[in-house]
Parts: C-alpha cells; sequence; structure tokens
C-alpha cells in the first residue's frame, strides 16, 4: 500500500477548500491537553471493530495519549478490506487485492494490543466484553460494528440467499457479484434494490449503477440496469448522477423511485412493487439497514431498535456513559461513509483522553466529510460539508463550506485516488 500523501494547498475558494478536505480532511478535533503533557496511565480501552471507525479511534487514542492509554482492538477478519471503490471492482478498474490491507503496519505503529476473535456478549455493568476464547475487561468501550442486515422487512427473503449477495460489505460478495456480471449473457438485465435511508454510503448504489452500466457498455452492450429505489427520490448527487443516468447511460439504466419490494421471488429472481413486476438476470438486493449485531445485542440501538443515540461530544451511548459508538451504527441525520466515520472517531478519541484526564471534552466539535462517486474507470464527483455542534439541537448540523462539482470528471477521479490514499494511510499507518 503506498502512504504517500498529497501535498495540502490553502484554503483560498471553494475548490481550494474541497481540496483540502480531499487531502486529509480539516481537522477541527482539538487536540486533548493531555497531548501536551506527560501523565501517568489512563486505563484501558477495548476497541471492538476495526474498520474505518474502530481503527482510527484505536490509534489516535494511543497517539494523543502518548502511549499512556492501553488500547486493545477486537476483530474477527484477518485483513482490512475498503469499502469505498469497491464498486469499481464491479466496474473492472480495481481489483480486490488492491482494496485490501493488512492490519501489521498499524498493530505494530502503535502498539495496539490485538485480539482475532469475534464478541459474543457485553456485560455492562461488569465492563467486560466475552468473547469466543475468553474475556476482557475494559474502563471504556468503543463499539465501532458497523452495520448489519434487516431480511425481517423483504418480503420473500427473510434470510440471506448465497445466490442474491448484496455486496454491501466489501469482500467475498463482491467478488461474487462481479463473477455474476461476467457470467451473464449479453442482453440481460441487473436489477438492484435500494432499501429507504438511511443506510451505508448514500451515493454507493447510484456509482455501483454506473459502475455496472460502464462495463455493460464496453463488454454486454445490450444489457440493462434497472434501479428500484425505495426512496422517493436519489438520495445523494441526485444531479450529478442524473448526468450520467441521461447522458452516456442514457438506454442502459432505468431508475424507478418509490419503489418498494412488496414481493421477492427468489427462486425466479423477480420482484413485484406497487407499479410493477420486473425479473432479473443478475439480482442485486441491498437490504435495509441497521446498527451493527454487537450493538444490537448490547441493547444499545435504542432508536426505533435500530440505531444508536449518542452524545456528540464524546460519542458516548445515552444508556451507558463509559460505552462509546461510533460509524455507521449511530443515529444521526449525517451521512454514514468512511470520512465521516474517522472523523467521530478523531472526536471521541479526544474526548476519551480528556475524560480519562478529568479534563472537559470540546464542547463544539466540528469536522468534516467527502464523499466521492465514479460514474465510470476515470471520472468521478465529489460532495463537501462541513458539520458543527449545536448545543441546542444536540447534534450535529452542516455549517458554511464545503460544495459539490458541477460534473464529474477526470480531474475529480484524480482528487478521489488521492483522497482514497490518504485516507487508507491515515487509518491504516
Amino acid at each position: 500500500m503506498s502512504t504517500a500523501l498529497p501535498a495540502v494547498t490553502a484554503i483560498q475558494s471553494r475548490r481550494q477548500f474541497v481540496r483540502s478536505v480531499i487531502y486529509g480532511g480539516l481537522a477541527f478535533y482539538g487536540m486533548p491537553a493531555f497531548a501536551r503533557a506527560s501523565r501517568p496511565p489512563l486505563g484501558h480501552v477495548v476497541v471492538v471493530g476495526a474498520g474505518f471507525a474502530g481503527l482510527a479511534a484505536a490509534r489516535y487514542l494511543r497517539e494523543w495519549s502518548a502511549g499512556n492509554i492501553k488500547v486493545t482492538v477486537i476483530e474477527p477478519n484477518p485483513q482490512f478490506i475498503s469499502c469505498p471503490q469497491s464498486n469499481l471492482v464491479l466496474g473492472g478498474s480495481r481489483t480486490l487485492d488492491e482494496l485490501s490491507f493488512s492490519y501489521d503496519l498499524s498493530r505494530k505503529q502503535h502498539q495496539l494490543q490485538w485480539l482475532q476473535d469475534s464478541v459474543t456478549a457485553i456485560d455492562l455493568a461488569a465492563k467486560q466484553v466475552r468473547l469466543t476464547r475468553g474475556s476482557i475487561a475494559y474502563d471504556r468501550l468503543i463499539l465501532a460494528p458497523g452495520v448489519d442486515f434487516d431480511y425481517s422487512r423483504i418480503p420473500g427473503m427473510s434470510s440471506p440467499v448465497a445466490e442474491i449477495p448484496h455486496a454491501w460489505k466489501a469482500g467475498r460478495q463482491t467478488l461474487q457479484l462481479r463473477q455474476q456480471l461476467e457470467s451473464m449473457a449479453d442482453g440481460g438485465v441487473f436489477v438492484m434494490t435500494i432499501p429507504k435511508a438511511p443506510y451505508r454510503c448514500p451515493p454507493g448504489p447510484y456509482e455501483r449503477a454506473c459502475q455496472v452500466a460502464h462495463y455493460f457498455k464496453q463488454h454486454k452492450p445490450r444489457s440493462k440496469v434497472i434501479i428500484l429505489d425505495a426512496n422517493p427520490d436519489i438520495t445523494s448527487k441526485k444531479g450529478l448522477f442524473l448526468q450520467s443516468f441521461e447522458g452516456d447511460y442514457r438506454g442502459i439504466i432505468d431508475y424507478h423511485n418509490n419503489s418498494d419490494i412488496l414481493q421477492l421471488d427468489t427462486a425466479s429472481n423477480t420482484i413485484r412493487t406497487d407499479f410493477e413486476t420486473v425479473q432479473a438476470t443478475v439480482l442485486n438486493v441491498i437490504p435495509p439497514q441497521l446498527a451493527g449485531k454487537v450493538a444490537q445485542d448490547a441493547g444499545l440501538a435504542n432508536v426505533d431498535q435500530h440505531w444508536c443515540e449518542v452524545d456528540f461530544v464524546t460519542y458516548a451511548s445515552s444508556l451507558h456513559d463509559s460505552v462509546h459508538i461510533i460509524g455507521d451504527s449511530i443515529s444521526a441525520g449525517l451521512p454514514k461513509s468512511a470520512h465521516m466515520a474517522t472523523s467521530q472517531a478523531k472526536i471521541c478519541a479526544a474526548a476519551i483522553i480528556d475524560l480519562q484526564t478529568g479534563n472537559p471534552p470540546n464542547p463544539l466539535p466540528v469536522f468534516a466529510n467527502t464523499c466521492y462517486s465514479f460514474v465510470d474507470d476515470r471520472q468521478a464527483m465529489h460532495v463537501a460539508n462541513v458539520y458543527r455542534y449545536d448545543p441546542a439541537k444536540r447534534t450535529m448540523v452542516s455549517a458554511e463550506g464545503g460544495g459539490v462539482s458541477s460534473k464529474a470528471s477526470v480531474q475529480e477521479g484524480d482528487y478521489a485516488q488521492a483522497w482514497a490514499q490518504n485516507i487508507w494511510a491515515d487509518t491504516l499507518t
């Protein structure tokens, strides 16, 4: 993995602002006071989940506490696989190997204790995490379990079906879906369903449609993409995606909004909605989503039994102040994105260090979020926003700054590749 970071330009215009977000993000987290002084050991933090959120939190806890907080990471998977850019595997311009990274550098660089294991239960009263091979005590716990999938809300598909991969967590299913596209005869139909928001990566499904359409245009020009979106409209970058749907992919992509699944026949790959019945050659059902299973099992998904309520100053659970939850599992009117996850991780890490040293956390955290989408193998577009904590509303709200591309371009594609290299380096090194 290349960890070379592009140079940061000064913020003199909206474009330069966006580029500064690309090249590392605007860090308004407020480094904890402890980082400027030598103190005695500050306790033990256990981090469950080593995706973007969990691994970033572990890194910055160690770095900003000058090694005085012991950090143990619990992660069942042997390697890190990046969801950002995984849709490009379906389009054929990336391989999964290029998105797969070892945890070794981060473990060694930050002297993280590491358990490759799965959580079976959390004893909140005893402050103990139970694993398949033993248990571990903590002073504070960070949960970063990502999302889980709610098949109970898919009529006709109450549990996963091996032949219908969602590929919404990069890995084996990404390769499976790519192989299905390669095996499909020219003239076939790829049908993708999008659940009602919130779900991980709001623009992700529309990027996926573009990537599949790009592949079809190059190799299977008689094939079609049908998007059955349960939402009233495109949830992110609407105008930009419509430029591609109605431009390069006119006649290939058909977008259907308000298309809830009324019935799914897994044997025939047929979906019935309020308006039509559609049969797929290759079917990609992205299920409705909710907080990761670890958070659910611990009883922390207290918003509609789907998402976790947190204090946005510390990311402590509203139910247990020694448990912090970051990333896609939380309830927030914010995009569930990789950049958002690392931003939350840094605020959480700084707040924990302050709490452990008896200092008040930064009461007004601010962070930026940037999200890129590729419409083919080289062209991309972005949306960028700054978010500030609003004490009256007790949530993060969009602030001035940021912006959106006017159109997809090769230059934006270059920025997107630089953004990916930088967030991987920030998380994994």
